[in-house]
Parts: structure tokens; sequence; C-alpha cells
């Protein structure tokens, strides 16, 4: 485990999430010296990042500062950085920022890296749709979504207007069930009576997943709960459908009716997940194993094969089928931090994960929400309650705990939303990142018809 004897036992977490937090949080106090290695600035609740992108919630009341939530603890350092390399052998992990290397000794870490979106090897459908993985995600899809009906007030052109009102979200797990519910509440409950050319809830809202059901996970009953409750809403719901294709205006589908085209400006890719590379390198380093999804294999305590002092924990991880969810990182990050301080106190270490499965929640529309809890298969509106009240104990301080629920019942009481701000930056910068040479003025549209409409 290192030389101890030298000094605080050093523990390097990756990552700003929920598994490193939290391991860092439970290392408060103890002899150790905790250097959290994070590519962003905050430490974000990803399952409300679908509010920020819909005008309900600010990206701070969601992702506080990583510093300030760690400003008491004295023994953990925040160090901004991409991690580059793990190298086991040397117990160092390089983190790079705007060019410069740092290199960080361990004696324990804690690797917490999270997931990707995955494209299922289609890249390119990136730029034209996505994810609902980062802040930068969500800010650019409210700038979409907002600017989408804009574009079609001020279109003269009425196949044009249509496809500036047909929102695609692929996937139909719970950030693509609740992206569509909340586009649905914004266009029927929060928009009309602001426009004069258009009718905001004449929008088409396109539900699109390969799988049969939507939620498939929460079981049959409640996923045909949730599919009704969709339905009622507006929500066109396309299943069985695979995406082939993705463009500036529209996206390609196939199912069994054959091959067809949704026009579409505004798309949203909430379908699949991928591992961070950083776990392919404890892989060919360690011998450990990776799943499908390039998550590893850990062994039953959350450590590599033939590395103890490495913990994987959170999203990137794959043990006993658990699923990517904040409560699984949070259990992880402590179990891990448990290990650690039982090795420097002397106490054997390497006890098995055990999960505390505190159930599964979904939130379709206001006052409706799905959960799972135990043998308890709740929907409606009281399971929308307990929805309110577990998301809240999740969030990170006292004034984001205020101003959440100040912004939750002035959406529940009225049709306002606080935060329908948007900029053309937010929209525009991903394609002028990967596509420097190109004008970032252009807004793609449908070819003018040849006749008059």
């Amino acid at each position: 485990m290192g030389d101890i004897s030298s000094g605080p036992h050093r523990v390097v977490v990756v990552g700003s999430g929920f598994g490193g937090l939290f391991a860092t949080k439970a290392l408060k106090g103890a002899p150790v010296d905790v250097t959290v290695i994070a590519r962003t600035n905050h430490h974000l609740f990803q399952p409300l990042l679908y509010q920020v992108a819909t005008g309900i919630l600010s990206e701070g009341e969601i992702a506080p500062a990583t510093r300030e939530v760690l400003r008491s603890q004295a023994n953990a350092r925040v160090l901004l950085g991409d991690v580059t390399t793990v190298d086991l052998a040397a117990k160092t992990v390089t983190s790079v920022l705007r060019g410069r290397e740092t290199v960080s000794s361990y004696d324990s870490l804690v690797v917490a890296a999270g997931v990707g979106q995955s494209y299922f090897g289609n890249d390119h459908y990136a730029e034209h749709a996505p994810g609902m993985k980062t802040i930068d995600d969500a800010l650019e899809l409210r700038g979409r979504i907002f600017g989408a009906f804009e574009l079609a007030e001020a279109s003269p052109n009425p196949a044009e207007t249509e496809m500036f009102l047909t929102f695609v979200i692929v996937g139909a797990g719970p950030t693509g069930v609740e992206m569509a519910g909340q586009i649905s509440e914004l266009a029927r409950r929060t928009l009309p009576g602001g426009y004069r050319s258009i009718d905001p809830s004449q929008a088409r809202i396109v539900l699109v997943d390969f799988a049969p059901a939507v939620l498939g996970a929460f079981g049959e009953k409640l996923s045909r709960k949730a599919g009704e409750r969709l339905r009622s809403m507006g929500v066109e719901l396309q299943l069985g459908a695979k995406v082939v294709g993705v463009d500036a205006t529209g996206v390609e589908v196939e199912d069994d009716a054959g091959r067809r085209r949704i026009p579409s400006l505004c798309k949203i890719w909430a379908a699949g997940v991928t591992g961070s590379p950083l776990g392919q390198q404890l892989a060919a380093q360690s011998g450990a194993r990776l799943d499908n999804v390039d998550r590893v294999l850990v062994e039953p305590d959350l450590t590599l094969p033939g590395h103890p002092e490495v913990f994987v924990v959170g999203d990137m991880s794959a043990i006993h089928d658990l699923p990517g969810i904040a409560q699984v990182a949070i259990q992880g990050g402590r179990h891990a931090a448990d290990q650690i301080l039982r090795t420097i106190a002397g106490r054997p270490a390497g006890q098995p994960f055990a999960y505390h499965d505190k159930g599964s929640m979904a939130a379709v529309s206001r006052l409706y929400a799905l959960a799972r809890i135990g043998p308890l298969n709740l929907a409606g509106r009281f399971a929308w309650l307990v929805w309110l009240g577990v998301h809240l104990v999740y969030i990170i301080g006292f004034k984001n705990r205020f101003t959440t629920v100040f912004d939750w019942t002035v959406n529940l009481l009225s049709r306002a939303r606080s935060e329908r701000t948007t900029t053309s930056q937010q929209v525009l910068a991903r394609r002028a990142l990967q596509h420097p040479e190109a004008s970032v003025d252009s807004i793609p549209t449908l070819p003018p018809p040849s006749d008059p409409l």
C-alpha cells in the first residue's frame, strides 16, 4: 500500500460525481491527504439535468462548485484537470489542464470517472443530437428547445415551421421519458399565449426507442402506465424503431413498416452509455474484464484484480448487474472510503460491497411519477411527492435546496419557468469547436418549396 510512515496516506479520487464526492467526504477527519481530480469544477446532480434543459432549474442549483462543497474538509484538495493516464505500477495519476501535465502519486486510488453518452458507433450523431450527461449538454439543449419555437415563429414556410416544432427524443429510459414529458408541458402549458404566428401546443414530440416499451426496467405495469400518461400528454411513441440516421434537419428511423424520415431541428439523444476510456487502461494493466459497454468488472470489494489499493466505483464499475444510478455510486464511494480507513488502521480489509436498494424513480410529468421501492409499485401524485423528497435530499447545499424548492413551487403553481434565457453561444459552441472553419451563423433549414404553400 505504499510507505505510509513518511507522511499521511495519499488518496487520489478521480471524478467529482456522487462516487468521488461521497468517498472524499467519508474520509473527512481521517489521517489522509485526499486529492480530487476532475475535468469540471462542479459536482453534478445528473438526474436533474433535464430540468436545466427545459428551463425549470438553473445549472448552479444542481451543480455546486466542488471547492465550495469541500471547503470545510481540510484534508481534501481539488485539482482541475482531465485524467489521461493511470499508471498502476508506479501508482501515479497524470492529469492535463490547458496543456500542463500534473502527476499525482497515491497510496490508494478511487476511480469514479463515470460514463459518457453512447451513439452505438455513430459518434457523428452527437453534433445534431446532443446527449444529457453534462451542464454543457443541458445548456445547449435549452438553447435548441427554446430556439426552435423562436425559429418557428419567424418562419413563413409551413413545412419549415413543422420541422422546427418537431422534437425527437431517442431513448425511452428515465432521461428520455422525463425530457419528453417536460417538452410536452413546456409546449402545452408554459408557452401558449406568448406567440402570434404559431400555436406551441401543436408541437410534435416523438419518443423513439428500439425497445418494445418505455421504462422497461420498471416492470410491465409501471411501463404501461408511463406509456399511457405520455400519450395523454400528446407524446408520440415510436417503439420497436431503430434510429439509422441523424443529420441537421431530421432523423431516419427504421422498423417493421420500413424506413421513414422525421424532419426535426431539435433532437435529443438519451439512449445508451459507454464507460470512461480510463476503464480500458485499468483493464489492460490489471487483467480486469470489461462488460459490453466498457464498464470495469471489479472484484466483490470494488477493487481491481491484483490491486487492492485501487477502487472503481459508480457508473464505470460493473458488479452484480447494478444500475447506473446515484445510490449505487454513493454507497460504492462510501464503501471504498471505509476500506481505505480499515487499511490505514491496520484492520482487515477486502469486505465485499453490499448494496442496499432504495428503489428507482422517474418523473413523467408535473404531479405524475413512477416509483419502485421494494415490493411497492407506485404511480401518480404520491409517487411524484416521493420523487420530490428523495431528489431534494441529494441536492448538495442548503441554498441549492431552498432555491430548487422555490423554482419547483413556481412551476407547480403557475405556468412560469424562470430559466428561459438562451444564447447563441450555448447552441453553436459545440459546432464551432468541432468545425472552426464553418460559419456559426448558419441555421439548418429545409429547401424552399417548389410551389407556394
